[in-house]
């Protein structure tokens, strides 16, 4: 199985970096791209380095690589996840606008079918954010807030985080035990 996992400069880099580390438990094949951006938004909110973040994964692109392999709907995966996914990112995903290697993996994902989810991080969200993520949504990509939940009693901000990429694993079809379930 193969991922293809984007980080943009939108806060909440940390969605990013343990979906990176859950896929890599799993033997499941990460193809990273980090926006300049990201980079950034890592040595600001966390101890990692872009280097180190970049690490994580199997396969690291550049930002403008253009000619990459998941640039190309005959690269086959079974999925791509923006997390987090800057307004900026969104709006160009849902225009058409393929300025970079993230947009342009993503814009191939959706028209060959294969799950596109997005971790949108903004708030509060106006009308044309919201706008953007109606017309993704009706496109085919999830749209997967990162929503905190407390039913779990969370302990830390990594517990926070840990539901979330467990809602994202659900998405991808893959088992995970970051996520409390509902039982009889």
């Amino acid at each position: 199985m193969r991922i293809v996992v984007a980080i943009t400069g939108a806060t909440g880099v940390l969605y990013g970096i343990t979906l990176l580390k859950q896929l890599k438990k799993m033997d499941v094949k990460t193809h990273l791209i980090l926006s300049r951006w990201a980079r950034r938004t890592i040595e600001l909110e966390t101890s990692y380095t872009p280097g180190e973040v970049a690490e994580l994964a199997d396969v690291f692109y550049a930002e403008d690589d253009l000619a990459a392999a998941i640039s190309s709907g005959s690269f086959r995966h079974q999925g791509m996840v923006i997390a987090p996914c800057s307004m900026k990112t969104l709006a160009g995903l849902a225009h058409g606008y393929a300025e970079n290697l993230i947009v342009r993996a993503a814009d191939v994902t959706l028209k060959e079918g294969r799950p596109l989810i997005l971790v949108p991080r903004e708030t509060p969200l106006n009308v044309i954010h919201l706008e953007n993520m109606l017309k993704l949504a009706r496109a085919g990509a999830v749209i997967l807030p990162p929503m905190p939940t407390f039913y779990h009693r969370p302990a830390s901000v990594q517990d926070i985080v840990d539901q979330t990429v467990g809602r994202i694993l659900d998405r991808l079809g893959l088992e995970n035990d970051l996520v409390k379930r509902w039982t009889e």
